[in-house]
């Protein structure tokens, strides 16, 4: 039996875990009134000695109370990210993906057609949604960097891993380049004789 040389990019590569940071709803708020009532002062009192504070220890100890207080405002969830996985998939679509196949397995008909309706308006949802968010990056011309980032999505644009260059001869190439005005430089260095009306500047301390 022959095997096809082409394989799926979903079987070539493997499924990807990563955490994400996912903010509530209220989140913000509580973030802000956490900020609101925190005695920043006491900061910089902790970092000072000697009436000279210290702009690192201070700097450390605000930046990480500040991650202190947006990890407990916020909640961390790991994700599993596929090579076949489109960018408008959203976790409102996969939460319809699942509802359909559950009314699949069930075999309820009526459910099933209520569950493939509600998927289909979620997808054509999803996508003007993103549409939507590429398009802002182009009307938006002082962010260049999104518009960028959008242009490499549109055309799916992968840059080339670049090798570096093993070559040991290199660095011996490059010394007899630099070296070769001293190597035909044969004579000797000599100091030259001080001129005779040339009198060496002297300053007083009145100067």
């Amino acid at each position: 039996m022959l095997i096809p040389a082409y394989r799926p990019l979903l079987k070539l590569t493997k499924p990807v875990q990563k955490q994400i940071t996912v903010w509530p709803d209220d989140a913000t708020s509580t973030l802000q009134d956490c900020f609101q009532y925190t005695d920043w002062n006491m900061f910089r009192e902790a970092a000072t000695y000697n009436n000279h504070t210290d702009l690192h220890e201070y700097t450390e100890t605000v930046t990480a109370y500040i991650k202190k207080c947006i990890d407990d405002v916020t909640v961390t969830k790991t994700i599993t990210t596929r090579a076949n996985q489109k960018p408008w998939m959203t976790a409102e679509v996969c939460g319809l993906l699942k509802t359909r196949d559950d009314a699949f397995r069930s075999g309820d008909k009526a459910a099933l057609k209520t569950a493939r309706a509600n998927l289909s308006r979620g997808i054509k949802q999803a996508k003007r949604l993103y549409a939507q968010k590429i398009n802002n990056h182009f009307s938006d011309s002082k962010d260049t960097r999104s518009l960028w980032q959008a242009i490499q999505t549109i055309t799916d644009y992968k840059p080339l891993p670049q090798a570096c260059d093993d070559d040991t001869t290199l660095p011996d190439a490059l010394n007899e380049f630099y070296a070769r005005f001293e190597m035909q430089n044969d004579t000797p260095a000599q100091k030259l004789p001080t001129p005779p009306n040339n009198q060496a500047l002297c300053l007083s301390p009145a100067d």
